[in-house]
């Protein structure tokens, strides 16, 4: 059967995937050679965690060095145990390589550091299965924007193309000359939407965004960091019952 001469599109620069190895190779070599750069190691875990808000930690420690995630790697590349370790005292830092950590690689004093870290709490919007650190009830009669949360009359109203919405969650409107205004049987101030205490379900956590409600801190907080200049280990989060580490 003859070839067939129809065009075809022929891709001349083809870019190969990184394989897992590779990857893994290169973030075990890379947090090697920092062990021999930068003069601290800090072992971190992030609360609420946000790519928007780690990037701009990286853009704060453009001087620096930040691996997050693979948590094994990590582990690997510094030593486990003082036969393994890449740096003396290095294995101490292990008990900390648990759940969402990562490592930053400074030259930069600890106390400032710290100070940095402390200051760095944004606000934002909470995800499903967040536990609500207050109660939240949008007040009965016209609805606003903020439900409450600004006074009126910094506030406005919600335009009525939200109505349909906030029907589906389960919230009781209507419109009404073309305000949305929420009625709630005789007794009630207002629709209930989260208690304090309370883990929060993806129903509860759209309402909130929707009213500009954020109950969710971007924290980083600081484990434990290693002294390059007399291999130190600092313990900075110490967990109930723990005791001091040799080479604190």
């Amino acid at each position: 059967m003859p070839r067939s001469k129809r065009a075809r599109i022929v891709t001349e620069t083809k870019t190969a995937k990184k394989s897992h190895k590779e990857q893994t190779r290169r973030l075990y070599a890379n947090i090697r050679e920092c062990i021999e750069k930068y003069d601290y190691l800090f072992v971190f875990g992030v609360d609420n965690m946000r790519n928007t808000y780690l990037k701009d930690v990286r853009t704060e420690f453009g001087d620096s060095r930040l691996f997050f995630g693979k948590t094994k790697v990590m582990a690997v590349a510094l030593g486990q145990n003082p036969e393994t370790e890449a740096a003396e005292n290095l294995h101490l830092l292990h008990p900390y390589l648990t759940g969402a950590v990562g490592l930053l690689f400074t030259s930069r004093t600890p106390e400032s550091v710290i100070s940095y870290f402390d200051s760095f709490r944004p606000l934002d919007f909470a995800r499903a299965g967040t536990v609500s650190t207050r109660a939240f009830s949008i007040p009965n009669g016209l609805v606003y924007s903020r439900a409450g949360e600004i006074p009126a009359s910094e506030d406005e109203p919600v335009s009525h193309t939200i109505e349909p919405a906030l029907r589906k969650l389960g919230v009781p409107t209507r419109l009404v000359k073309g305000k949305v205004m929420l009625e709630l049987t005789e007794g009630q101030e207002g629709y209930p939407v989260c208690r304090e205490g309370e883990v929060l379900d993806s129903r509860q956590t759209t309402l909130l965004k929707m009213f500009g409600v954020t109950m969710a801190e971007f924290h980083v907080a600081l484990k434990a960091y290693w002294n390059r200049k007399d291999t130190q280990v600092t313990i900075l989060e110490k967990k109930e019952g723990e005791m001091d580490v040799d080479g604190q």
